[in-house]
């Protein structure tokens, strides 16, 4: 027992010296060293094994906190439609939007403008597989700032937002600290993913939260329950994705800039699969491109395989499918290459 309290008291010394090397803000520094003065007091009483864990957890999130740290935007239009053209094929006027919302960036930037402005929050609406995801990936790319989603679908309540007071063991911080810990700068590009699809009962609590994340006048504070501490949120670029805004509080509404995705065309799809879906799935597959090959008669057959599909994961389902069967066919068989023909589709395609 005695060598386990001079483990403890060895840690503690670790975790003091760790926080004075820290970077952090000097009021919340004192907070975690009287933390540490009662942890202390806690092993010299021998009561200290819960304490400890709460403690030393709370302190190892704070540190993994990045007040300061930011990444530098690359903001150029050129290379930004260079990055939006290689992941988007068509969509013309949702890239039009984003080109316009990073020129207005680099306008106020090159202004050094420190007056309060906010980037406007955007809010990307449309059926599944329309690529509203994607966009915030390539609008990551391209400013040079990492990304952290937060799926909303099926989440039952604020606490995973906000997350959950110290007083339990268990208690954590909620998604929003967890990514910026994760991505390690106070300004990534924070995604909202399917804002509309959280669990009904809990809609109410997560918008309020929604609120406070999404207006620049109390997201320079953002409260998580678990830090206990105002997180400055400004710095971030928040964008948010839904399938509908049927279940999206005005409030939330208010302060979001709504973009409508259009959905593919068969052509569109055709053409999406041939230069962007295909060539990835053969190069995971570990396929050469002549050596996976589908007659054109064949694409109109699985863009609408159950009728009209306005995204396209169905058809990068059927494709992945179709590349599996291949790569064992050409291992099995030792085939030079595969072509798929209306003749022989329904071996390498599903059956509707």
């Amino acid at each position: 027992m005695q060598d386990y309290k001079q483990l403890l008291e060895q840690e503690i010394e670790e975790l003091r010296t760790r926080v004075a090397a820290a970077t952090l803000p000097e009021e919340l520094r004192l907070k975690v060293n009287k933390d540490i003065v009662a942890l202390e007091r806690s092993v010299a009483l021998g009561s200290y094994d819960e304490k400890y864990e709460k403690v030393s957890r709370y302190i190892e999130w704070t540190l993994g906190m990045p007040w300061t740290a930011e990444t530098t935007d690359r903001l150029s239009i050129e290379t930004a439609k260079q990055i939006f053209d290689k992941h988007h094929f068509g969509m013309q006027d949702v890239k039009n939007r984003f080109l316009e919302y990073i020129s207005v960036l680099q306008l106020r930037q090159s202004q050094m403008a420190d007056d309060g402005f906010r980037a406007p929050i955007l809010l990307l609406v449309g059926l599944v597989g329309t690529g509203k995801t994607t966009f915030a990936y390539s609008l990551s790319e391209a400013l040079g700032r990492k990304l952290v989603r937060i799926p909303f679908g099926g989440m039952g309540s604020a606490k995973e937002l906000r997350g959950s007071t110290r007083l339990n063991l268990e208690s954590e911080p909620g998604r929003i600290v967890k990514g910026l810990v994760e991505a390690r700068v106070r300004n990534p590009v924070i995604l909202l993913d399917e804002i509309d699809r959280v669990a009904e009962e809990a809609n109410k609590d997560i918008m309020g939260v929604l609120v406070e994340l999404l207006d620049p006048a109390q997201n320079h504070s953002f409260r998580d329950a678990f830090i206990d501490y105002p997180i400055d949120l400004s710095h971030a670029i928040f964008l948010a994705t839904a399938n509908n805004t049927t279940a999206i509080a005005t409030a939330v509404m208010d302060r979001l800039e709504k973009i409508t995705m259009p959905s593919y065309t068969d052509h569109e799809k055709i053409v999406i699969a041939q230069q962007y879906i295909l060539p990835d799935l053969l190069k995971k597959a570990g396929l050469r491109p002549e050596q996976f090959v589908m007659a054109e008669s064949v694409w109109p057959s699985i863009t609408r395989p159950l009728g009209y599909d306005a995204g396209i994961r169905t058809l990068k389902r059927t494709l992945e499918g179709a590349v599996r069967k291949a790569a064992r066919i050409i291992v099995e068989k030792n085939y030079p290459k595969i072509v798929i023909t209306p003749e022989n589709q329904k071996i390498f395609l599903p059956r509707y």
